[in-house]
């Protein structure tokens, strides 16, 4: 029988793109305690605003009574249910880091009770929950993994910037470390999530599921990137050929560019430490990662050449990059590859501006220490314009505004007409 009912106290910890909009979700049913350690964070989410955008103002109002924030983790000790969704990213050296697994995993330790669920969000390789996090939560808390108390493992799909494919409208893969864990995770989110959920044979199956699904794509994106460079070779336009190509039935819609966020440029490298571990050296999976990894040098030195052949003084020389975030119309900065592309460019000595209507400049500031500005400096033309992140402000962007007669313009997104760009991927 299961033991999910109007009673159950849920406990979200980590209130960024994936555990706010579940907090909301579940907040429609049952009662609900966000804790996150930022307390900047809980600030604004108590003011109601959600500065990631996933979340508006209306929606918090509507679960307000069944909804509660804080940074205090006393705040969680009531709760009978904990969902971690803290990020796992990597470190200088592409390696998996846990630390914020661990510290979640600690703190849910602290007020875990005899009966008590723990599920799992973040993205992680096989193994991660039963053999990494579970010890932590027994240790912490004196109890005994899968006699008093159990674990879940339900990968997040939250595609940010996207309110179309939204937290409920995608199915969801669910999976407990024994029997009753697996009916309580699945009924438990099968109140919220519409399209329905698909229930692993185990966590290890649904860990994999969600590292692959990434490193899927990645892959994809790295054979395009590749003909991409080919193609450049031999004078064919890119998107061209895609279009092309796209006419017959199966052929998989992947675009070339640059690949960041917190997924596709980062889950590969969780697989492929667990193949390592296994004594396999993955050769696709790394293969992709080099290639996608080094698409920003890719694209400055192509603006540079271009720049050099148009007799443009590349000292010194005034170059705009629009879009700064990881993908379109989204306000995350995360692993944004865009990044590259600037470290590169200032190999050349040439100053450069972005623009970004979506990005934060102070958090650009933070995490990047660079500058970038939310609106175009009127009257300041440039010498070559990159068009990196198509957000749809660019729409309608007026390049003449910002072009002189002898400027550059490199589509890296296919957004500007192709009639006036001097080349793109």
């Amino acid at each position: 029988m299961t033991r999910i009912n109007k009673d159950t106290h849920i406990a979200i910890i980590g209130l960024g793109y994936v555990g706010l909009p579940l907090a909301v979700a579940f907040a429609k049913y049952f009662r609900v305690t966000g804790f996150d350690t930022n307390p900047e964070r809980i600030s604004e989410l108590c003011s109601g605003y959600d500065s990631t955008l996933e979340i508006d103002g209306e929606q918090l109002i509507q679960v307000k009574n069944n909804l509660s924030f804080s940074s205090n983790d006393a705040s969680i000790q009531a709760a009978d249910i904990y969902i971690i969704t803290v990020p796992t990213p990597i470190d200088k050296y592409n390696h998996p880091d846990l630390q914020h697994l661990y510290r979640a995993s600690e703190t849910v330790g602290k007020y875990l009770k005899t009966g008590d669920l723990v599920i799992y969000e973040s993205t992680v390789y096989p193994g991660v929950t039963e053999d990494e996090c579970a010890p932590v939560l027994a240790k912490t808390s004196g109890l005994r993994f899968n006699i008093d108390f159990s674990c879940g493992y339900s990968p997040e799909r939250i595609n940010p910037g996207d309110k179309e494919h939204t937290l409920t409208k995608i199915l969801k893969i669910t999976s407990g470390s024994n029997a009753q864990a697996a009916i309580d995770v699945d009924d438990l989110y099968r109140t919220i999530i519409t399209a329905g959920t698909y229930r692993a044979p185990g966590i290890r199956v649904a860990e994999a599921a969600k590292v692959i699904e990434n490193a899927q794509r990645d892959i994809n994106i790295a054979f395009v990137n590749e003909l991409a460079k080919i193609f450049n070779l031999i004078g064919l336009d890119t998107l061209d050929v895609l279009e092309a190509a796209g006419t017959k039935w199966n052929f998989l819609n992947f675009k070339p560019g640059l690949v960041g966020g917190h997924c596709i440029g980062v889950d590969p490298y969780y697989l492929a430490q667990k193949a390592q571990e296994a004594g396999y050296h993955p050769e696709i999976i790394l293969a992709g990662r080099r290639l996608n990894d080094g698409m920003g040098q890719y694209i400055a030195d192509e603006v540079i050449k271009l720049m050099v052949r148009k007799k443009i003084q590349v000292t010194g020389s005034e170059v705009l990059i629009l879009g700064f975030t990881f993908k379109e119309n989204c306000p995350d900065v995360r692993n944004t590859r865009v990044i590259d592309i600037v470290t590169r460019l200032k190999e050349y000595h040439v100053e450069i501006c972005i623009l970004d209507p979506w990005a934060d400049p102070a958090q650009v500031l933070l995490e990047y220490g660079i500058t970038c500005q939310k609106e175009q400096i009127k009257g300041r033309k440039f010498d070559a314009v990159i068009g990196a992140v198509a957000h749809r402000e660019f729409e309608t962007l007026d390049m003449s505004q910002l072009c002189n007669e002898n400027t550059v313009i490199y589509d890296i997104k296919g957004m500007l007409p192709a009639d006036i760009t001097d080349g793109r991927l």
